[in-house]
């Protein structure tokens, strides 16, 4: 794992602490299939963190069930995540990445709840949680 404010931008580096299929995730901007997310239905109390670099990135209470197959948050908690443009698979998307150390989160859209209207669709295998935190 990264230290606290160390900025990573070669994803092999995670290759050999990271699962196969959360390298896929995290560093080849994969995507995990959807409702087969073992942070789906979570809805304990806590902080959902970055899985390579242990950033906080969502508080529990910003959670919501957009029925969309992945879990979804309403925020993001404030500088947690970097926003980018994604123009692939024949869509203009935005993707959200681990301000810290770069990894791919999912992306955002503006089809949430009130009072943001956003939708974070974000990969659990991109995600740790920490219980009681929230």
């Amino acid at each position: 794992m990264c230290s606290e404010g160390e900025l990573v931008s070669d994803g092999e580096k995670w290759r050999e602490q990271l699962t196969p299929e959360q390298f896929a995730v995290c560093w080849e901007k994969g995507t995990e299939r959807p409702f087969s997310g073992a942070l789906l239905h979570n809805s304990e109390t806590g902080i959902y963190h970055c899985v390579c670099c242990n950033s906080a990135l969502f508080d529990s209470t910003s959670k919501f069930d957009a029925g969309c197959g992945w879990p979804s948050f309403n925020k993001a908690l404030e500088g947690a995540v970097r926003y980018e443009r994604d123009m692939t698979h024949v869509m203009i998307r935005t993707e959200i990445l681990c301000s810290q150390c770069g990894s791919h989160l999912g992306h955002v859209f503006d089809d949430g709840p009130q009072p943001t209207g956003q939708r974070y669709c974000v990969n659990s295998l991109s995600l740790d949680f920490a219980k009681g935190k929230g």
